[in-house]
């Protein structure tokens, strides 16, 4: 098992995945972050369910810079309980996430 991480979150608008991405991603934060437009998000809030175009952005980064990632999302999303889900790669091609490491600053 590896130390990259996969994080999902979504976002309200194509204008603030950018923004969510290009500040992480300049922070080292996040090796990559891939934005998927048109998704649809069906979930319940205040006990109504609510359905919600929506943005995902896909982050690759490490457990060692998750919590900073998670810090610097949650002062960045306008949402106030924004969708912030890390999953643990747990095999991946050496050289990618020699490259995730790298650039995130992140040591093995």
């Amino acid at each position: 098992m590896s130390d990259e991480l996969v994080v999902f979150v979504t976002s309200p608008a194509l204008d603030d995945a950018r923004r969510i991405a290009s500040d992480i991603v300049s922070q080292r934060l996040a090796a990559c972050v891939n934005i998927v437009p048109g998704i649809e998000s069906v979930y319940t809030w205040n006990d109504q369910i609510e359905v919600s175009a929506e943005i995902l952005l896909i982050i690759k980064t490490t457990a060692q810079r998750y919590d900073e990632l998670e810090t610097r999302i949650k002062a960045l999303h306008q949402y106030t309980t924004p969708e912030l889900v890390a999953l643990r790669i747990e095999r991946g091609l050496a050289s990618y996430l020699k490259w995730v490491q790298d650039s995130t600053g992140s040591t093995s």
